[in-house]
């Protein structure tokens, strides 16, 4: 219970600070909401004041950040300066095609990578896996922007075997729309899995616990699920929280190439519009899940390798 109270403490005092930095950066970035609110026309000092106090930009910056923190808490971050929505209405009405766009790169990069990393490990030394660290490094010079105009190019329009913009209605036709930008936000990220995983495998299969077993005449199929995979997984999940975290982020380009319209796409235009309270949201969503995506996989790191918990105690 000490534990799980340290990492709480420790995850609520990282979104503090977190949320510090991301709402007075406003303050260093150039440019003015009010100007942006009147679209360029030449105001009225009255009509300049009433716009500050509407949208509580005459308070001090402190009391400003106190609002906007309790309001948050609640899961209300203001009003859009673009959209003249609450800003949680806009992000909720775009946060379904980005959440699909991560599950199913999630699961190209879980399936792909792992298996990739499995398969080069067990094959140390062999064509195979040279083969498939050559493969590996080939995609990590593929950055996203490219995969998607060399994916568009092949599979959409000289195939037409998949749309080339747009999200779609409906779950299945939203799957069906995801399918290409899933594989072109996955690539890099395979390419991370992959080599994480075959380095902890190669690692797990020059352990003495698994030499004993192999000696004691198990199958090597057994020998690999039970004492190689399983302690090889630690690396593996630590790597998912920048997963998580660099997934949305690189959904902001594959987005914009596929024409979705998703949180990533609606980061580039808020930026690009002086939309600080939609950038603010956004940035604390990427920052939250990346901080709750670490602290889960920590404390769930002792449960799938308990060997981890037992050097925690005897230190």
């Amino acid at each position: 219970m000490r534990r799980i109270a340290g990492r709480l403490a420790g995850l609520a005092l990282t979104l503090f600070l977190a949320s510090l930095l991301v709402f007075f950066s406003r303050f260093i970035v150039p440019g003015d909401p009010v100007t942006f609110l009147l679209r360029g026309r030449k105001p009225s000092p009255e009509a300049i004041a009433q716009v500050t106090e509407q949208y509580g930009l005459d308070l001090p910056p402190w009391q400003q950040y106190l609002n906007w923190l309790s309001g948050a808490v609640h899961g209300d971050f203001g009003r859009s300066l673009q959209y003249r929505q609450d800003v949680s209405t806009v992000i909720g009405e775009r946060m379904p095609v980005t959440l699909m766009l991560v599950v199913m790169a999630g699961l190209i990069i879980a399936v792909v990578g792992v298996t990739a990393g499995i398969v080069a490990a067990l094959n140390r030394g062999r064509a195979l896996d040279r083969a498939t660290l050559v493969g590996l490094t080939v995609l990590s010079a593929i950055p996203s922007f490219v995969g998607s105009i060399v994916l568009i190019s092949v599979f959409a329009v000289q195939l037409g075997w998949f749309p080339t913009f747009g999200s779609g209605e409906g779950f299945a036709d939203m799957a069906y729309h995801l399918v290409l930008p899933s594989i072109a936000l996955a690539i890099v990220f395979v390419v991370l899995v992959g080599k994480v995983t075959r380095s902890s495998m190669v690692e797990q299969l020059g352990r003495e616990h698994v030499e004993v077993a192999t000696s004691r005449g198990l199958r090597r199929g057994t020998v690999v699920r039970r004492h190689v995979v399983r302690n090889a997984l630690g690396p593996i999940l630590t790597v998912s929280g920048v997963l998580v975290a660099g997934l949305l982020v690189a959904s902001t380009i594959v987005e914009a190439a596929f024409g979705l319209a998703g949180i990533g796409s609606l980061l580039v235009q808020s930026v690009d519009r002086l939309d600080f309270p939609v950038v603010q949201a956004i940035v604390m969503l990427i920052v939250t899940s990346f901080v709750v995506v670490n602290a889960i996989v920590d404390l769930a790191e002792p449960w799938i390798d308990p060997r981890s918990a037992a050097g925690a105690g005897a230190r």
